[in-house]
């Protein structure tokens, strides 16, 4: 009988997180390529753009002029997916045609005045300033919402509809799908092992190494055992910090450090701006934030698409969309493409 490997052989991995299974085919990465190739996104923008309403001092769509920001800033989506003076949808008794409230609020926070200043060639000063406004935007909105979804779309492979340096944030009155699912088999760790889920499995891939891309003294990145995109990372605090606004100066320092260095690896893996989708995941807030938080820590994870070049991605499609999930290299062979690539030094620097 051949022995098991890993990197060979297809194998079922657990995502304790939701308790999906993503399929693991290592071969697949053999096979030829001649389907959709991406446009490989390179950060040749100019500094300003007058046509561009992320931009300082350009008017806005719905007629509102950006102020002359020289940091960030920070405005109520002119298109929001949420609002809160809308009406209650009505009640059914009929189990299968069931509608919910759903209130909120939607806001753009613009990194950085210049169009051409990406996290990865940003300052970890300027970095600072980005986290220190998402938590002075997330210390408000949660008193009032029951979650607050801070994320980033980098790219046009990701939808990011516009070019600028900017992240979203979403706020909800309801708990919505995937962070509720991870609250429950959070909890349910902690009550069966009495110990955080994320807080345990740190110090198993600190132990392992096999995974780790980046480790400092507040914060730990990880492709996750149970990865389903090609370089999925999960930035976790070691200090069993439960919100964004529980971090003090010193893991906000490190925080930017290592969201540089992320970025700046993925950037460098095949040279160019590499498109992502990421958030941050803590626990809920709102109408919950009394609610026993001891099961949660924060982390934020990070979705990129790209696969075997700058211009070839993973498309979740077929057996993806209607099984479970598959990937076609193995989580240990990401982080090692990851830890391979320079960390410090971005790959325009070298242009």
């Amino acid at each position: 009988m051949t022995t098991f490997i890993p990197t060979e052989h297809q194998h079922r991995r657990y995502n304790p997180l939701n308790g999906q299974w993503v399929l693991v085919c290592p071969h697949r990465m053999k096979r030829p390529w001649s389907g959709q190739q991406e446009a490989a996104q390179k950060n040749d923008l100019p500094e300003f753009d007058p046509s561009n309403p992320l931009c300082p001092g350009v008017v806005r769509g719905n007629g509102a002029k950006n102020p002359q920001y020289e940091s960030t800033f920070v405005f109520t989506n002119d298109f929001p997916a949420l609002l809160e003076d809308v009406p209650t949808p009505p009640k059914s008794d009929d189990p299968l045609f069931q509608m919910g409230e759903a209130r909120g609020t939607c806001k753009v926070m613009c990194f950085h005045p210049k169009s051409n200043k990406t996290l990865p060639i940003m300052t970890p000063k300027e970095i600072r300033t980005v986290i220190d406004t998402w938590i002075k935007e997330y210390t408000i909105l949660s008193k009032t919402y029951t979650w607050v979804q801070i994320f980033e779309n980098k790219g046009a492979s990701m939808g990011c509809s516009n070019p600028h340096p900017h992240c979203q944030i979403w706020c909800s009155s309801f708990f919505p799908s995937e962070p509720k699912t991870k609250d429950i088999y959070l909890r349910e760790y902690y009550q069966k092992y009495n110990r955080p889920l994320l807080d345990d499995y740190v110090k198993r891939e600190i132990l392992k190494k096999e995974r780790v891309v980046i480790e400092n003294p507040d914060w730990l990145v990880v492709v996750p055992y149970w990865a389903t995109w090609p370089f999925e990372t999960m930035l976790i605090s070691r200090n069993s910090n439960k919100r964004i606004s529980d971090l003090t100066t010193q893991q906000i320092n490190n925080l930017a450090i290592v969201i540089k260095e992320l970025t700046i690896r993925y950037d460098n893996i095949f040279n160019c701006s590499f498109p992502y989708s990421m958030g941050f995941h803590g626990a809920p807030t709102g109408d919950l934030i009394d609610n026993d938080t001891s099961h949660w820590t924060l982390h934020a994870i990070y979705y990129p698409p790209l696969l075997r070049s700058a211009t070839v991605r993973k498309f979740m499609v077929g057996f993806e969309l209607l099984c479970q999930s598959q990937r076609d290299l193995t989580a240990e062979q990401a982080a090692e493409r990851l830890r391979s690539v320079c960390g410090n030094k971005h790959y325009s620097e070298h242009l």
